[in-house]
């Protein structure tokens, strides 16, 4: 009888990730107002007509899935669009981050600090540091520019050319000797930022502080916040900022991809 019920339960399981990877590959393949027809989807997935039948069966009841009454191809239903709408209504940003940022500080042995974008400003949301380490002056709640900071460059890369034009515009205050004043020089430094993909904060700021930092796209896709490791001149020399880069750009890529993007 106990060996039964284990089968049952392995067949239930595999159905159910079956089922699952069918929703998958229709949220992926079926494009706006189109959708997609039980032969692709057998032949995409190696699986018979009459499994996919079956296995999309109780998705169509449930309406994560609509069936085109005269074609017969399958689309996401509206089941699924309030799923996702429950996702983003109990979605919170530094909860999810958490973990990541702890982590990240973990492995850099650096202060990580968790922004959003209120333009023209970041607002800084979180902040993880070691207790033993020199402290970086920044508080949650506190606010800084876009134009000389690594989290504000980070997301200001990403932004369209009007919101970039606004900044220039409004003026960019020299906050250190190495504050970028210039709006061509500002452009510039953001077509590199989205080239490699993270941005870098060179005692701009504060004359004694690197920090490095990239982009967390939301649901949209769009740049609504940043992630970044700050610390001493000391200890992240020029060197380090290409070791920190690519971890901190992960480590964003990471929380965006919980955050719904697609990146």
């Amino acid at each position: 009888m106990t060996y039964k019920q284990d089968v049952s339960g392995r067949n239930q399981s595999a159905s159910l990730r079956r089922g699952l990877a069918l929703l998958e590959y229709i949220r992926d393949h079926a494009g706006a107002g189109q959708g997609l027809s039980l032969t692709r989807l057998a032949d995409a997935t190696g699986l018979s007509k009459s499994a996919v039948l079956r296995l999309t069966t109780p998705l169509v009841e449930l309406n994560l899935l609509a069936r085109d009454r005269k074609n017969g191809a399958y689309r996401l239903g509206h089941g699924a669009l309030h799923l996702g709408q429950a996702y983003l209504a109990t979605f919170d940003l530094r909860t999810v981050a958490a973990e990541e940022s702890y982590r990240l500080m973990c492995e850099v042995r650096e202060t990580v600090h968790l922004v959003v974008y209120e333009a023209p400003h970041v607002v800084y949301i979180d902040k993880v540091e070691q207790e033993p380490m020199v402290r970086m002056g920044s508080r949650i709640g506190s606010r800084a520019p876009v134009h000389c900071t690594a989290v504000g460059k980070a997301i200001l890369a990403w932004q369209g050319d009007e919101v970039i034009g606004d900044v220039v515009a409004a003026g960019l205050p020299g906050r250190t000797e190495w504050t970028i004043t210039d709006g061509d020089r500002l452009r510039l430094e953001l077509a590199r930022i989205r080239q490699r993909g993270y941005s870098v904060d060179d005692r701009e700021n504060e004359p004694e502080v690197r920090c490095v930092a990239a982009p967390i796209f939301d649901h949209t896709d769009a740049a609504t916040a940043a992630l970044s490791i700050s610390g001493l001149t000391s200890r992240i020399t020029a060197a380090r900022v290409r070791e920190l880069g690519p971890l901190v750009a992960n480590a964003a890529l990471r929380i965006s991809r919980e955050h719904g993007s697609t990146r």
